[in-house]
Order: C-alpha cells, then sequence, then structure tokens
C-alpha cells in the first residue's frame, strides 16, 4: 500500500517504471480526444467541482486513462470526498501513476499522471480515509470506465 511518504519520495526521487509507455504528438491525441478531454489530459486543465460524469458514479469496474486505455484505479477503492472530484485512495498498481511536484497558483501540490502516457489526471492529498491517508482527486475527463461484467447466478 502506498503511503504519502512514498508518493513524495517518487515526485522528489524518480517514478516506477512503467510497463510500457505510448507517446504521441499533439496533433495525434487532438484525433482521438475531445476538446475539453484533450485541454485537461494534455493542458493539465481541470473541471469545474461537480461538474464531472464521475463524481457520484459508483459502478463496480476499473477505471482507465482516457488517452491511452491504461487501467489506473479500481472501483472498490473509489469513495465520496466531498470534493466535488471522484476520489481514490490507492491506484490499481503502485507504477500505474507517476507523480510530480507541481508549484502553479502559487500552492505546492503533488500531481498525479498515467504513468504510461503522461495525461494528466489530477493532483493527490494526504487527507483521505485510512489505512493509506490517500486522496487521488481526479478529473472524471481523464477516466474512462471498463464497467464489470455482471455474473449470470
Amino acid at each position: 500500500m502506498l503511503t504519502w511518504k512514498d508518493v513524495i519520495s517518487f515526485s522528489v526521487n524518480g517514478n516506477p517504471k512503467p510497463d510500457n509507455r505510448i507517446e504521441k504528438t499533439a496533433q495525434e491525441w487532438r484525433e482521438i480526444l475531445t476538446d475539453e478531454q484533450f485541454r485537461i489530459t494534455r493542458k493539465k486543465g481541470t473541471e469545474m467541482a461537480g461538474t464531472g460524469a464521475f463524481c457520484t458514479s459508483y459502478e463496480a469496474g476499473k477505471y482507465n486513462c482516457v488517452c491511452c486505455n491504461t487501467p489506473l484505479f479500481d472501483s472498490t477503492i473509489k469513495y465520496s470526498s466531498g470534493t466535488g472530484w471522484p476520489s481514490f485512495t490507492q491506484p490499481i498498481k503502485e507504477n500505474a501513476v507517476k507523480y510530480e511536484k507541481d508549484s502553479s497558483f502559487g500552492m505546492v501540490r503533488v500531481e498525479i499522471m498515467c504513468n504510461t502516457c503522461d495525461s494528466h489526471l489530477g493532483h493527490i492529498f494526504p487527507d483521505g480515509p485510512e489505512p493509506s491517508g490517500l486522496r487521488y482527486c481526479v478529473n472524471s475527463e481523464s477516466l474512462t470506465l471498463q464497467r464489470e461484467e455482471l455474473k449470470n447466478e
């Protein structure tokens, strides 16, 4: 289980190596993303609080990167943080998410990105629920939901 200490270490000392890398030009990303997805994922934008499709959705499945379809988060670790953005306590794998120091807007935060394609996801904070204490605060536009198949009984 990742902790805030791990997150800070990754942001300072380097991130775990991803399973694979996907790199495209800005034009190639524009061809597969909506304008809003491009603004958020490739230009480090954010959606207005409470407006994202996944803010109040708790369907079972995997939340994947909208750019490269890499699995990032599982629905079992999604929770309501009351912040207006989808929140998770852990990535699906240690090397799924990349962490970088972000000093924009006069604040010091830790930006989270897809470790496969560098898509901006949002930010991480040390104010989440136990046992990790982490809150991955993610833009809905950065994600797609791969729904779990319901099993017939």
